[in-house]
């Protein structure tokens, strides 16, 4: 078998994996759809490479507003990998106490809120304070994490906990311990890793729940769509759309910050 026959035949398993959590998936959804139909969002966070599956649920082609993405930079952007802005910095930001508390100090949380946090480890302190926030606020949490990887990996909180001890719903890529999927002859360390491609699969699952839920509750959402699909004129009408709702939405997380 040829190394990228052996790294396809690896992602089919992890499509067995998402498969098999479908229950979870609605469950999630249900949540999820609560919160967009109570005119409030859903709260996405990943730092490192798990910001890949924030962007992947919103803004893109085939996505909608209810999303409000977590990005800070600072634990995502690497720019020229070393240097500054680099990996090393990212990754021991990632692990400083506190900063969650000064990142979700920016909204104005509410229990009918709900959020997603993606962390392959689930062990980084900052996914993990995230969670813990969202938690003690009465928010319900879904985390996206490699059980396999996280199972044999060691928290670097304080308090030894990990991602999925402050979740109300844990979802599982299904990728291996070290996410990396394939081995080469002459090289002792596998390459390949498979959470990006079990996180999108549960990201777009979960997406296709909450659209299809809230068309039947007669609120179908405005999706960010090519105009290859739909022309160009319905597609920027599309976006603007979107892009409104968006900021409407945003702006009730902002409107009594401070008043609590």
């Amino acid at each position: 078998m040829t190394p990228s026959h052996n790294y396809l035949d690896k992602c089919h398993k992890l499509l067995d994996r998402v498969s098999s959590q479908i229950e979870s998936i609605q469950k999630a959804s249900d949540w999820f759809t609560e919160s967009i139909l109570s005119e409030r969002m859903v709260h996405l966070f990943g730092s490192g490479h798990s910001r890949i599956l924030v962007e992947e649920m919103w803004p893109r082609y085939g996505s909608f507003p209810g999303f409000n993405p977590i990005v800070e930079l600072s634990l995502t952007f690497h720019n020229q990998v070393v240097g500054a802005n680099g990996q090393r910095q990212a990754m021991f930001i990632e692990n400083t106490h506190g900063l969650a508390e000064k990142i979700l100090r920016n909204y104005d949380l509410a229990e009918t809120d709900s959020a997603l946090i993606a962390s392959s480890s689930g062990c980084n302190v900052v996914p993990i304070e995230i969670a813990e926030i969202f938690k003690e606020k009465k928010i319900r949490v879904v985390a996206i994490i490699s059980r396999n990887h996280s199972d044999s990996s060691d928290s670097r909180h304080r308090s030894g906990k990990k991602l999925q001890d402050f979740a109300d719903l844990v979802l599982d890529t299904g990728a291996p311990t070290g996410d990396a999927m394939v081995k080469i002859d002459g090289i002792d360390t596998p390459v390949s890793p498979g959470s990006t491609v079990g996180g999108c699969m549960l990201i777009n699952a979960i997406k296709a729940e909450v659209a299809d839920r809230l068309t039947k509750a007669g609120q179908p959402p405005n999706v960010l769509t090519a105009g290859a699909i739909v022309g160009k004129e319905r597609a920027l009408k599309l976006f603007e759309a979107a892009y409104d709702e968006h900021s409407r939405r945003l702006a009730k997380l902002y409107e009594n910050l401070g008043n609590n």
